[in-house]
C-alpha cells in the first residue's frame, strides 16, 4: 500500500511539474535543414537555446500532438512528414519516423482526438489523412483528396467535425466533414466557399468560443471574418478589413501570411510581409466582428508567428532577417511590446510554442 501511495504521489508531482514547466519554442529553418529548440522564461519571455536538430530536408509547418509529447513536421523540400518524440524535461527532439507524402507539404495538424494527422500540399494540390500510432508515430495513409493548387492549410472547427482548406490561387476555401466511422473526409455542401479574385485566403483560425472564423488573405492584404454554421459545417463571409495602415502606399508589393486568435478570444493578429508588421484587431464580443487597432513593426518578411498557450507572449519569425521577435501581449488592449530579438538562422519558416 505504501509503495502504491508513493507511486501516486510521484505521478502527481510529475504532472504538476510538467504543467508548471517553462514553455519550449520550436523553429523550423527551411534553408538549414534544422529544427531549433529554445526554452522561454521570465517576465520578458527570454529565449535560451536548448538544441538544434538536423533533419533530412527543409522543414516547414510544425504541430504538437494534443495528448502526447510528440511533434510533427512537414519536410517540404523532400515531400515528407516526420514525427519526433519530445523530451518533457529538456524539450529536445528525437525522431520517431517519417513517411513519403507529396510535393511541398505546406501545413500539418492533428485532430482533437489525437488519432489523425491531416496535411495540405501547396504544389501537389491535395490533402492527406494519416493514422497516428499509439506512441505518436505516423501510421498508414487513410485518404488522399485532390483539391486545387496552392492548398495552404487544413483547419478544423473546435470539435474537429468539419475541416476547411484555404487555397490562394483559386481564391477558395474547400469544406469537408470528417466521418469517424469511415475515417474519411466527405465533401461539404457546397464543397467550397468561393472568394473574390485576388483575395487569396491563406490561413484560417477559429474563435475559441464563438461560431466565427478568420482568415488571412494573402493577395488581398486583408483579414476576413466568417460565420460558422455548426449544422451544415459551412462558412459565410461577413467582413473584410485591410491589414495595412491607412497611410501605406498599397502599390508597394506585399502579402499577408499567418493569422491567430488570442487564447482569450479578445484579439486577432495577422502578419504582413512587405510592410513587415503584425496587424492587431479587437474582437467584438456580441458578434465576433473585428475592429482594427493598429500595426506593430515586426521582422523582415514575417512568415510565421505563434502565441503561447498562456496568451502572454507572441513570437514572430522574420524569414529574411533570420531573427525571432519576442513580444509581450497587453491583456487589456492587445498591444505588443517587444522584449527581445534573437538571431535564429537562415529562413525561419515556422514558430511553435509548447
Amino acid at each position: 500500500m505504501k509503495l502504491m501511495l508513493l507511486s501516486v504521489v510521484i505521478c502527481l508531482v510529475s504532472h504538476v511539474a510538467a504543467q508548471a514547466r517553462e514553455p519550449f519554442v520550436y523553429v523550423s529553418l527551411a534553408k538549414e535543414n534544422r529544427i531549433v529548440t529554445y526554452r522561454m522564461a521570465g517576465d520578458d519571455g527570454k529565449l535560451t537555446l536548448v538544441d538544434s536538430l538536423i533533419v533530412e530536408g527543409g522543414p516547414g509547418a510544425l504541430v504538437c500532438h494534443p495528448n502526447l509529447p510528440v511533434l510533427f513536421a512537414s519536410i517540404r523540400s523532400v515531400g515528407k512528414l516526420a514525427s519526433f518524440r519530445i523530451d518533457e524535461l529538456t524539450g529536445k527532439l528525437a525522431k520517431i519516423n517519417d513517411v513519403v507524402a507529396g510535393a511541398d507539404p505546406s501545413y500539418v495538424t492533428v485532430d482533437k482526438s489525437g488519432k489523425y494527422l491531416l496535411s495540405a500540399y501547396y504544389r501537389a494540390g491535395k490533402v492527406l489523412v494519416h493514422a497516428i500510432a499509439n506512441e505518436g508515430g505516423i501510421g498508414e495513409e487513410l485518404q488522399s483528396i485532390l483539391t486545387d493548387e496552392r492548398a495552404h492549410a487544413i483547419v478544423s472547427d473546435r470539435a474537429s467535425r468539419y475541416w476547411f482548406v484555404p487555397h490562394t490561387r483559386p481564391n477558395a476555401i474547400f469544406q469537408f466533414r470528417f466521418d469517424e466511422k469511415t475515417q474519411r473526409l466527405v465533401k461539404g455542401d457546397p464543397p467550397k466557399l468561393q472568394r473574390e479574385p485576388n483575395s487569396g485566403p491563406r490561413h484560417l483560425w477559429f474563435h475559441p468560443s464563438l461560431d466565427v472564423a478568420y482568415s488571412s488573405d494573402e493577395q488581398g492584404r486583408s483579414v476576413s471574418t466568417y460565420l460558422f454554421d455548426r449544422m451544415s459545417g459551412t462558412l459565410k463571409l461577413v467582413q473584410t478589413l485591410t491589414t495595412l495602415p491607412g497611410d501605406y502606399d498599397r502599390r508597394q508589393s506585399g502579402s499577408t501570411s499567418h493569422i491567430e486568435v488570442h487564447p482569450s478570444g479578445r484579439f486577432v493578429y495577422v502578419a504582413n510581409r512587405g510592410h513587415d508588421s503584425i496587424a492587431r484587431y479587437r474582437v467584438l464580443p456580441n458578434d465576433g466582428m473585428l475592429q482594427k487597432l493598429g500595426n506593430t513593426l515586426s521582422e523582415q518578411t514575417t512568415r510565421s508567428f505563434n502565441i503561447d498557450p498562456s496568451g502572454d507572449f507572441l513570437i514572430a519569425a522574420g524569414q529574411d532577417s533570420g531573427n525571432l521577435a519576442v513580444f509581450r501581449i497587453d491583456s487589456e488592449n492587445g498591444d505588443l511590446q517587444r522584449t527581445q530579438t534573437v538571431g535564429v538562422g537562415v529562413s525561419p519558416w515556422w514558430v511553435l510554442i509548447r
